[in-house]
């Protein structure tokens, strides 16, 4: 389906994004990883996604909090690749803690991660996608771009602007060719989901399985959690030529939790 696409995933070392860009691989297209952990492992990850899919596969790792490192990035890709067909914006960090002891500079770093580099990517991406007449963005949001959580402010805050930039965006480029949207996951267990677990239990004073049991997927109806795969599928759809007439969607895939 993406055969001669280069997709860019970022925070695609773990959990969401790494399911994301394996998915796309899968499906023909020139993956660009992005995020952190252990060299060897990445790199680990790295060939093996390119042996096992026939694509070529790069690892930049770039700080996506960071403006000028996220340049960087940009400029390295688009060098190579000549443009980023298919732009997933997924990094993203977290904090727990009530608004009047939130640390200040996590504040500034979720806003950063989550939210800024978002517009980096795309106002980066967007003129040579713009010369071809094609690309696809999706920006990984969350439920929580629709709904607030109590403890979450920063990300909160974060997501809902997400939601707002991706409607911005679509209607600038209704006509060129790019369409712009938004996946909103509720609680997938990803290793970010398991790290939030007991910072959420120490915030309420709960257990670990009372925070999973009544605070996860109590908001969920369907009682699970979303899994990896229907993210990846659902975002791959909506790089493909047959979600066209999809553009400035918040899109929730969260087993009914904002139906509430």
């Amino acid at each position: 389906m993406f055969i001669g696409k280069t997709a860019l995933v970022t925070g695609s070392t773990s959990g969401i994004g790494l399911g994301i860009a394996q998915t796309l691989a899968a499906q023909g297209a020139s993956v660009i990883l992005n995020g952190f952990g252990d060299a060897a492992e990445i790199e680990h990850l790295r060939a093996g996604m390119a042996e096992r899919h026939g694509v070529q596969v790069r690892f930049m790792g770039a700080d996506m909090g960071k403006p000028e490192a996220i340049e960087a990035m940009m400029g390295k890709a688009l060098a190579e690749f000549g443009c980023i067909d298919l732009l997933i914006n997924n990094a993203g960090i977290q904090h727990v803690a009530p608004v009047e002891d939130f640390p200040v500079d996590k504040w500034y770093a979720i806003l950063a991660i989550n939210l800024s580099a978002s517009f980096h990517t795309v106002r980066l991406a967007l003129p040579a996608m713009k010369r071809r007449g094609f690309g696809r963005i999706v920006n990984i949001a969350s439920a929580h771009a629709l709904v607030a959580s109590p403890y979450k402010s920063a990300y909160v805050t974060a997501k809902h602007g997400v939601a707002g930039f991706t409607k911005a965006v679509a209607l600038e480029t209704a006509e060129a060719g790019i369409t712009v949207n938004a996946v909103c996951p509720g609680y997938v267990l990803t290793p970010l989901v398991e790290k939030q677990i007991p910072d959420t239990a120490r915030a309420r004073g709960i257990t670990n399985d009372e925070v999973i049991r009544n605070v996860l997927l109590a908001a969920q109806p369907t009682k699970k959690f979303v899994t990896v795969e229907q993210v990846a599928a659902l975002t791959a759809f909506l790089c493909s030529a047959d979600a066209a007439s999809i553009t400035g969607a918040v899109l929730p895939i969260e087993g009914g939790w904002t139906a509430q």
